[in-house]
C-alpha cells in the first residue's frame, strides 16, 4: 500500500533517528494490519518514521525507529537481545547515494512495497523521494520486517532489518 502522508517531514536527517523497544502505540499517519500465520503485526507510519507492533501467543513486542524528542538511544548498527522470551535481532545501515542513484533507488523501493500485500509506504509532501517504507514476512517461527527511510536532501537512505524468533507455543 502506498499513501501520501499528510504531515510535515519531521525527521529531516538520518542522524535524527532513534531506536526503542517497548513503547506504547504512537499516533500513526498510516497503518497496515497483518495476520501472518498466527502473528498479529501492525505496521505504522509515523510523522517521525515507523513503529511495528507484534503480538503472538500472548506475547507482545514493539519497535520504534523515529525522531523521538528526549530519546537517548541513537539508531544502533545492530542489536540482539531477548524480548519476553523472543529472540530479537535488529540491524541498520545508512546508504549514501548520488542524486541520480537516489531517485532510481527510491522509485525501485516504492514500486516493490506499493503493491505488496505485506507492504506499507508513505511519501512526504515536498519530494516524491522523501518516504518511509516497510515490508513484512513470516518464515517458520521468524517474523521479519525491513524498513527504508529516505532523506533525499542528504542523499541518504536508512535501511533497517528486524527478525524476531517467536518461541513454540507450549
Amino acid at each position: 500500500m502506498l499513501t501520501t502522508l499528510e504531515t510535515s517531514y519531521t525527521d529531516t536527517r538520518a542522524t535524527d533517528l532513534a531506536w526503542a523497544l517497548g513503547r506504547e502505540a504512537l499516533p500513526a499517519l498510516a497503518v497496515l494490519d497483518l495476520e501472518l500465520s498466527g502473528a498479529i503485526l501492525q505496521l505504522r507510519l509515523l510523522g517521525a518514521s515507523h513503529q511495528v507492533l507484534l503480538e503472538e501467543g500472548g506475547g507482545r513486542c514493539s519497535e520504534t525507529v523515529a525522531c523521538m524528542p528526549g530519546s537517548s538511544t541513537p539508531l544502533p548498527l545492530g542489536v540482539a537481545k531477548q524480548v519476553g522470551g523472543w529472540e530479537y535481532e535488529f540491524a541498520a545501515r545508512v546508504e549514501s547515494l548520488s542524486e541520480g542513484s537516489f531517485a532510481g533507488r527510491a522509485q525501485e523501493l516504492l514500486a516493490l512495497v506499493a503493491d505488496h500485500p505485506h507492504g506499507l509506504a508513505g511519501t512526504f509532501p515536498g519530494s516524491p523521494h522523501a518516504f518511509t517504507a516497510m515490508l513484512a514476512q513470516r518464515r517458520g517461527r521468524q517474523v521479519r520486517w525491513r524498513t527504508w527511510h529516505a532523506y533525499p536532501q542528504e542523499g541518504q537512505l536508512v535501511v533497517t532489518r528486524t527478525s524476531i524468533g517467536v518461541p513454540d507455543a507450549r
